[in-house]
């Protein structure tokens, strides 16, 4: 009976830090399945708590939030900051064409974060300048862009246009057939994007930070 308690704990320990992982990183369990390539009703049964993962799957889970197996795997004492690695973000500046966006010469510097706060991803930051997304991302604040092709429509994307080196910060929106990057701040105009204005997502914005 005894042994049967400890496996139980076992598993509500496990689902209890896979969900707040989801919510750290900004996931869903349709994330892990899509992401990972593993079995719908396995995941589900790890985050419910109903199974618990060999160590190959727990190793794999580890990797795809970014943590250490024990994140995973231990009990998370409620109150207590446990001390984690801080991860150096690269702050990325003009962009040289075809080179990849972290490329040594496209970096300004660096920003460190909190490993475990991390969404999934290769991460970048960008330094705002300007007020066009005031009030979401006010001027020479910094923020975390993950890498990836396109976004959601209304999402705010990190976009190269027409032939610039340094990326904008747009929200972006599809209408009609039309592709726009609108600015929050009402005082600026929408881009449209045309064959003559053409435009490359690097990215989603995932957060925003600033230095007092």
């Amino acid at each position: 009976m005894k042994q049967l308690k400890t496996a139980q704990k076992q598993r509500e320990i496990l689902a209890n830090n896979l969900n707040e992982l989801l919510e750290l990183k900004r996931k869903t369990q349709a994330d892990v399945i899509r992401e990972t390539g593993f079995a719908e009703a396995t995941v589900r049964s790890w985050f419910n708590g109903e199974k618990y993962p060999r160590l190959d799957k727990i190793q794999a889970l580890a990797d795809y939030f970014n943590v250490p197996r024990s994140r995973i795997t231990e009990e998370q004492i409620e109150g207590m900051l446990k001390v984690s690695q801080l991860v150096p973000i690269p702050i990325i500046g003009d962009i040289a064409c075809g080179d990849p966006i972290t490329a040594e010469e496209n970096i300004q510097g660096y920003r460190d974060e909190v490993a475990d706060t991390l969404p999934t991803g290769n991460l970048f930051y960008l330094h705002c300048k300007g007020d066009s997304m005031a009030p979401t991302i006010p001027n020479n604040a910094y923020v975390l862009i993950r890498q990836q092709p396109d976004v959601e429509d209304g999402e705010i994307a990190a976009v190269l246009v027409n032939g610039d080196t340094e990326a904008t910060l747009k929200r972006v929106k599809r209408q009609n057939g039309l592709v726009m990057l609108l600015a929050d701040n009402s005082k600026y105009a929408p881009i449209i994007i045309t064959p003559d204005t053409p435009a490359r997502i690097l990215g989603k914005a995932v957060k925003v930070s600033f230095d007092l």
